[in-house]
């Protein structure tokens, strides 16, 4: 399958053109006409070739309109690149998905399940039933959460230490070592929640390979893939295409979290965040889930093998569960009833739970700025969504979206 950026006839994909097209104006007239959305990118393909492509709103405040070129932050669609990463050293036999992490990391060795204290009080914990292996990290179920949950004294002891501060004083290094002494939320695999486990994941790709996060990313996914503007760092040169980025406020509305022109992602991270680091554009991402719809392969650059994509994207949850059964998480970028975690992405396990359409199998992810993507093999169709507006939980578009294009298959 070659990729093509040449938007091809709806019809001649199995699409009804008309309702293709409604999603656009639906996106306009809700969302970006409304300022609700300072803008929005949409990218819908079919066997890796584009059928829809269209952009609505400024890139900037007050500037020109968002096109092609526009770069995005991606947050969470950063986690399965991190992911597709550690399996591609699974592939290499350098380590495997039920390594306990403690192998990789030694930091990670002891650590014990929170049983009281914090606050200012010393913690007390108690062993954990089960150890941490890589599949935790890939899945959420190892017992590390998130600061920003603010549900627990684990996730305030988060906060209190900033460690999740990507241009604070540690590196990924010293952001595992810092993680190593404090208590886990629960016995790894015995219930979901999201968090920093994709960052720690890309701490182990840095150890197993001998590589720092950027420069794998660059070598071995993203120049095969022809992915030129995908990095953790915006170019000086290619500052001016990134987009403005903002974050509702209840009250207020939407107001300005990080301008493009001065923005921290023109600036080198300390801690590169394989769990939301990334800025990207639609085309590029687009590019990453073809070469996963396609089996692993993009334009002759083989990055994963045909049955390591189909292991990571079963569901993974113990016992067959979903996540309406195993997440403890506060935060999710999936609603839970009929959805599964696959090594690295949310999977599609139950249409009718879900209440939308889709396929069984079809699997997903999004990032915090209302970023998303869908990759749905039994259909062959590819979703890719670009906005910059947190959090992503505050409008119900992704859900709309799917149902719309869905709906404008014939």
């Amino acid at each position: 399958m070659e990729v093509t950026m040449t938007v091809a006839a709806p019809e001649s994909h199995g699409f009804d053109s008309r309702r293709l097209a409604a999603v656009e104006t639906f996106v306009k007239e809700r969302y970006v006409d409304s300022g609700k959305l300072p803008n929005a990118q949409l990218l819908v393909a079919r066997d890796g070739e584009i059928v829809h492509l269209s952009s609505t709103g400024t890139a900037r405040e007050g500037g020109a309109p968002i096109d092609e070129a526009s770069l995005f932050r991606i947050a969470s669609m950063t986690k399965p690149i991190t992911s597709v990463a550690f399996m591609m050293l699974v592939e290499q036999g350098l380590v495997a998905v039920d390594t306990p992490v403690h192998h990789v990391l030694p930091e990670f060795k002891g650590l014990g399940v929170y049983n009281g204290g914090g606050g200012g009080v010393p913690f007390l914990t108690k062993a954990t039933a089960e150890p941490m292996r890589m599949v935790d990290l890939l899945r959420h179920t190892s017992g590390l959460t998130y600061g920003f949950q603010n549900r627990t004294n684990i996730d305030a002891a988060y906060r209190e230490s900033k460690m999740e501060n990507w241009h604070g004083g540690l590196d990924l290094q010293g952001f595992v070592a810092a993680l190593g002494k404090l208590p886990l939320e629960f016995t790894p695999g015995s219930a979901w929640n999201y968090s920093v486990s994709t960052d720690v994941l890309g701490a182990v790709v840095e150890r197993v390979s001998g590589q720092t996060l950027d420069f794998f990313f660059r070598d071995r996914i993203f120049a095969p893939l022809k992915m030129e503007d995908t990095f953790f760092q915006v170019p000086a040169d290619k500052l001016d295409r990134l987009t403005d980025c903002y974050t509702f406020v209840p009250g207020k509305g939407r107001i300005m979290y990080d301008r493009g022109e001065a923005s921290a992602w023109s600036r080198a991270p300390k801690l590169l965040s394989g769990g939301g680091g990334l800025v990207s554009t639609a085309l590029d991402y687009h590019r990453f889930t073809a070469m996963c719809l396609n089996g692993g392969e993009l334009d002759g650059a083989r990055i994963l093998g045909r049955k390591t994509i189909d292991l990571m994207t079963r569901n993974h949850l113990p016992g067959g569960s979903d996540l309406s059964q195993m997440s403890k998480s506060l935060f999710s970028e999936a609603a839970n009833a009929g959805t599964g975690f696959g090594l690295g992405f949310a999977i599609n396990i139950d249409v009718a739970r879900s209440m939308v359409p889709g396929s069984a199998g079809e699997y997903y992810w999004g990032g915090m700025f209302s970023t998303a993507f869908f990759i749905d093999p039994v259909e062959r169709l590819t979703m890719v969504f670009m906005t910059q507006m947190s959090p992503s939980s505050v409008y119900p578009i992704r859900r709309e979206l799917k149902t719309m294009i869905y709906s404008a298959l014939t």
